[in-house]
């Protein structure tokens, strides 16, 4: 496996007096998946919030062999980690365009970010189509392949996914994942992906995590844990 892009130890993080990781440990490979399983309530989209700098934390987070847990939201996202939080957090009243080109608002790179738009527009070709278009009348799927591109304008090293499925169509969700794997194989992006479809996860992912209450229960390569009795009966079911 490639070396570990990044390296998350004992990270502890809540809301207030409330603590929802109890020292966490993860690691993600440089151009890997890697995914975020558990329960609703685990502490997946705290984990995620944490990385980014969005809560307080502690523990000790390192990116590319430098230490980020202290940095604050802008500066972690200039060393390369995007969020595609849940909800999907476009811009409605932006055009799609324009959505894209707020993804690339730290970049200099004028006739970069030109190429890149049209790289993400090839991938996702319903955006081109609607590139004039605001982004609030945009179907479930197209906002979430909008979001997706609009953190991949960044050009980013790490990729936060957060519940990408949800609320969306089996065959959107089965083509937004094949556009996630040809991505991460172009461009050698690296992906934390916290996804409650545990069937997909595990097919799309080499590394996966069980969050339980805020603590890592199981880590392996995502076969094995997909191998994993209580895995099975918890979120693939008796057919899996």
């Amino acid at each position: 496996m490639s070396a570990a892009l990044l390296d998350v130890r004992g990270l502890q993080a809540g809301y207030g007096a409330t603590r929802v990781l109890h020292g966490i440990d993860l690691q993600v490979a440089e151009g890997s998946i890697t995914a975020l399983l558990g329960a609703n309530g685990a502490g997946k989209t705290t984990t995620l919030r944490a990385l980014c700098g969005l809560i307080r934390r502690e523990g000790a987070v390192t990116l590319a062999g430098r230490r980020i847990d202290a940095l604050a939201t802008e500066e972690i996202v200039r060393l390369g980690v995007a969020h595609v939080p849940d909800g999907r957090g476009t811009f409605t009243g932006l055009t799609v365009e324009e959505n894209l080109r707020m993804g690339a608002a730290t970049r200099r790179d004028r006739a970069g970010v030109r190429e890149d738009i049209e790289r993400w527009y090839e991938y996702f070709p319903r955006l081109k189509e609607r590139r004039a278009q605001q982004a609030g009348t945009l179907s479930g799927g197209e906002q979430q392949m909008l979001a997706i591109a609009r953190a991949l304008m960044l050009r980013p090293r790490l990729l936060l996914m957060d519940e990408p499925s949800f609320g969306l169509a089996p065959l959107v969700v089965q083509d937004m994942f094949r556009i996630m794997r040809r991505v991460r194989e172009a461009q050698n992006v690296a992906i934390l992906l916290v996804e409650q479809n545990a069937e997909l996860a595990l097919e799309l992912a080499d590394t996966a995590y069980l969050l339980e209450t805020g603590r890592i229960v199981l880590a392996g390569p995502a076969a094995v844990v997909r191998r994993d009795e209580a895995v099975q009966d918890a979120y693939l079911g008796a057919a899996a």
